[in-house]
């Protein structure tokens, strides 16, 4: 069977890490970190992941005309993804986080968004070909609103479903939720989405169901190291995760959003999929930086038959 064609549309940043043995106070100097860069942005992230799980991967995005930018073009064709879309921007530099990790692999993050604040619902056209032809189109909220929904739209009109990972958090139109195929909040996100404090596998059906209410098809809720709980209007479930050790867990949402689009793409059922995103999402916490914490087809598959 082909790999799947996956679309990814949004984020790429470089990432500067320092690793701490907690995260500083707000106002506080802490010394002896290690310092690290690594290819980061949500977008970018997902991509990746989605690459290296065994999809093919188009990925439409915008980077500085920078040593950044050309960095993570470079990396891109790597990990064999299409950068026929990735527009170079000669007016604004590429995007950075600066991230603080803790011991416990706990992680604070600033972005400077740089080229990703332009990347436009005309950027996002020139690919509809691309994601017409897609087995699934990949978002998050690190690019303009307006482009996420102009993404959306080619989308729904070609049938091509819409997995949308809402962080960073914050409001979103029922317009837009009424076309999204999953949802894939983290428990912040979905409290911030519904009122509802995600503090249970109940609060988690609560928030669900009312995400449902606004018309998402169905809404995978990730909880970290216990799993996902799934919701939709003929299921629901938690699907377990797989204990691990964390190291960082700053890429991890990332690596599960891409690593279900290709399961899904592939034809496998939704809970099955679902378990197939959290062992890559278990793998990646083990390991420290963003793009370089994704797993391989083959350490993801050797995770689900050893347990």
């Amino acid at each position: 069977m082909a790999n799947p064609k996956i679309v990814v549309v949004g984020s790429s940043n470089t990432d500067m890490i320092i690793k701490l043995e907690r995260i500083p106070r707000p106002g506080e100097t802490l010394l002896g970190g290690e310092f690290a860069m690594a290819a980061g942005g949500k977008g970018a992230n997902q991509a990746v992941a989605a690459a290296r799980a065994g999809g093919d991967v188009v990925f439409v995005a915008r980077v500085g005309d920078d040593m950044f930018g050309e960095q993570a073009v470079s990396g891109f064709v790597r990990d064999k993804i299409c950068v026929d879309y990735i527009v170079r921007d000669k007016r604004a530099p590429s995007g950075v986080a600066l991230i603080f990790v803790a011991k416990d692999g706990q992680n604070s993050i600033a972005v400077a968004g740089g080229a990703n604040a332009r990347l436009s619902p005309s950027d996002v056209r020139r690919a509809t070909r691309a994601i017409s032809e897609a087995r699934a189109l990949v978002l998050q909220l690190e690019t303009p609103l307006p482009t996420v929904q102009a993404a959306v739209n080619i989308a729904a009109r070609s049938g091509v479903p819409v997995i949308l990972n809402p962080a960073p958090a914050r409001p979103l139109p029922d317009r837009l939720l009424a076309r999204v195929s999953i949802l894939t909040p983290n428990e912040t996100e979905a409290e911030l989405l519904t009122g509802v404090a995600v503090t249970s596998e109940s609060a988690a059906e609560r928030a669900g169901a009312k995400l449902l209410a606004r018309g998402v098809g169905t809404v995978i809720l990730t909880m970290g190291a216990k799993g996902a709980f799934v919701i939709n209007r003929e299921l629901k479930a938690m699907v377990p995760g797989f204990k691990v050790k964390a190291v960082d867990t700053t890429a991890a949402g990332d690596v599960f959003n891409g690593a279900l689009a290709v399961a899904l793409g592939e034809g496998r059922p939704l809970l099955e999929s679902v378990r197939f995103a959290n062992a890559a999402a278990a793998i990646s916490v083990t390991r420290l930086g963003a793009q370089p914490s994704a797993p391989k087809r083959g350490e993801i598959e050797r995770v689900l038959r050893s347990r």
